[in-house]
């Protein structure tokens, strides 16, 4: 008996329950507590002849059960007074007459350690092979399962109880209506989800847009003339009101999350003002210091205005490459982050950034690398190709007009930003079918006649110069400024040079009388042309440029730029008259 209930109790304390039940025989005692219980291996005889008259007679049972209870119970007295007490112990080591190598050991240690229900001698000692009493077996029995009942209600003080789930099944019933409209709009939103996923653009590709509507007009005397020409001989400044538009479609798509592919289509006829090659032309004005920011006409056809594709080199460089209309100043930061933009920025061409991120136009292919774009020093170099798609002599990727460029920024605090730039070009001057318009534009078309083509359209080399810097003071205001220097050669008399200057400073206000509107104050000399060893196109005079803007938000898509622009002695020439541009901007943005 004692080695089953051993194993019983070592196996799983509850099932000591069902042990119970075969105890046929009812015992009148007085409680003992489990500490009070006493252990001697002579006590409990039963003698034979108790045994005898125990299975003689079914009608003596309850007579000989409790004779027998009482001789139990005063023998247990009688011993009580002589025998040591059980103490409770944690660990089974502590009971030094229990060996690893009894066939009980491993229930033992399950009782003492997982349930604490075991009690030891005083001494030490378990005697585990002693006879066991029935009011041993009833007090172990009760100490385990009170044991066990104690670690269910830990377990599952943190569970539900009968009366949340009652209430939650209230609940149920008193939302089921709502419940069941719910779930009907659930699954028609699923529904359109599943529409809209099998009839999607593109997983990869977002759609934003920018459209410009723009009233423009130009006041003034007299056309500008060049240094050298009649005053007046381009005729009077007679420039009609226009109201023209721009609109763009930009395809961005990332195949990685950290590249992107852009393609943007564009219409527009906005008409420029510049000098054109006829006097009295459309939008002459006889100088280009009075383009706009967002000119160019092509008669609102839709072309491919944009064509690149830019991914990371891990985290030391970004690399680009522009397959159609390249722009230097798309691919380099320009340390005029306010202005820089040609629909929310200045609203002159000249405004927007140093000339040097011009060279050779918008047109071709360019590659460009940045190099630690975020970190304090970044360097960024860039190669472009006006007619690369031009496989002609003279043309081509590395045989025709071309342009390189390397800058270092200089990031010392998140407020100043400071550059140093080195652009060199070279404009062959050579016109085909294909390119029918190769015009020399050594300033990027932004200063005088004599600043972008110094040489009367002979093939013009040239080294460009540039330092510029930005620094933020608070949250509103930003200032910017550059300065440009360039040295010009004559391809077809090398001995022949030019020198161009151009500067401007910059200044602007944001949330003033509202967030998010930009107040700017713009002011600078356009490229001039100062001494010139080639025919006297040399620019006698200086011209400055003053512009004035309030980009004002009408909502968070659309914004509203009234501006005005003051060229003084247009062409740098003080025997014209100044020119005024003043236009309304409108940018619709989504």
């Amino acid at each position: 008996m004692t080695k089953f209930l051993w194993i019983a109790l070592g196996l799983c304390p509850v099932t000591l329950v069902g042990t119970t039940l075969f105890l046929t025989v009812r015992t009148q005692a007085a409680e003992a507590p489990a500490s009070e219980i006493i252990i001697n291996p002579s006590e409990q005889k039963i003698t034979q002849q108790k045994i005898a008259q125990l299975s003689q007679s079914n009608s003596t049972l309850q007579p000989v059960a409790q004779q027998l209870d009482e001789t139990s119970f005063d023998e247990i007295n009688q011993n009580s007074q002589t025998t040591d007490a059980l103490a409770q112990v944690t660990s089974v080591s502590q009971l030094s007459d229990v060996q690893p190598t009894d066939w009980a050991f491993q229930a033992l240690q399950s009782l003492v350690e997982r349930y604490g229900c075991i009690a030891g001698y005083p001494d030490g000692t378990y005697r585990g092979n002693r006879a066991l009493t029935r009011y041993e077996f009833a007090a172990g029995l009760n100490a385990c399962l009170d044991r066990v009942n104690e670690l269910i209600a830990t377990a599952t003080a943190d569970n539900v109880t009968k009366e949340d789930l009652a209430t939650l099944q209230r609940l149920q019933e008193e939302f089921s209506a709502e419940l069941a409209t719910l779930r009907g709009r659930v699954d028609a939103l699923e529904a359109q989800t599943s529409e809209l996923e099998a009839n999607q653009f593109s997983t990869t590709t977002t759609l934003t847009g920018e459209v410009i509507a723009a009233v423009a007009d130009v006041f003034g005397d007299e056309r500008a003339v060049r240094s050298g020409e009649a005053e007046g001989s381009r005729g009077d400044l007679d420039i009609n009101t226009i109201l023209a538009d721009r609109a763009r479609l930009t395809f961005n798509t990332s195949f990685t999350g950290k590249d992107e592919l852009r393609t943007r289509l564009q219409a527009r006829n906005i008409t420029p003002f510049t000098r054109t090659g006829t006097p009295g032309a459309s939008g002459d004005t006889g100088t280009a210091m009075t383009r706009l920011s967002f000119d160019g006409s092509d008669s609102n056809d839709v072309v491919l205005d944009d064509f690149w594709y830019k991914f990371p080199v891990g985290d030391i460089a970004d690399v680009k490459v522009d397959f159609a209309n390249s722009d230097f100043f798309d691919n380099i930061y320009t340390f005029n982050p306010v202005f820089e933009s040609s629909g929310r920025g200045a609203i002159s061409n000249f405004g927007r950034f140093n000339p040097i991120y011009r060279q050779q136009g918008t047109a071709g292919s360019a590659l460009t690398v940045n190099i630690n774009p975020k970190g304090r020093i970044g360097l960024s170099l860039g190669y472009k190709a006006p007619n690369s798609n031009n496989p002609d002599n003279s043309f081509g990727l590395f045989n025709g007009d071309y342009a390189a460029i390397a800058q270092l920024a200089f990031r010392p605090s998140d407020t100043l930003n400071l550059g140093l730039a080195y652009a060199h070009s070279y404009d062959n001057a050579v016109t085909d079918s294909v390119t029918t318009n190769n015009s020399i534009s050594v300033s990027g078309g932004t200063g005088s006649n004599f600043a972008n083509n110094p040489f009367n359209n002979a093939a013009t080399s040239a080294n460009h110069y540039a330092a510029q810097a930005s620094l933020k003071l608070g949250d509103r205001i930003t200032i910017s400024g550059w300065g440009g220097y360039t040295v010009a050669l004559n391809e077809n008399s090398p001995s022949q040079s030019a020198e161009i200057w151009n500067w401007a400073a910059t200044l602007a206000v944001q949330d003033l009388g509202k967030e998010g509107s930009v107040l700017g104050l713009i002011f600078g000399m356009p490229p001039r042309a100062g001494d010139n060893e080639f025919g006297g196109r040399r620019d006698r005079d200086t011209s400055y440029h003053l512009e004035a803007l309030y980009r004002f938000p009408i909502t968070d898509n659309i914004e509203v730029t009234p501006g005005a622009i003051v060229i003084f002695n247009p062409e740098h020439n003080n025997d014209n008259s100044n020119i005024y541009v003043g236009t309304i901007r409108t940018t619709f943005r989504f």
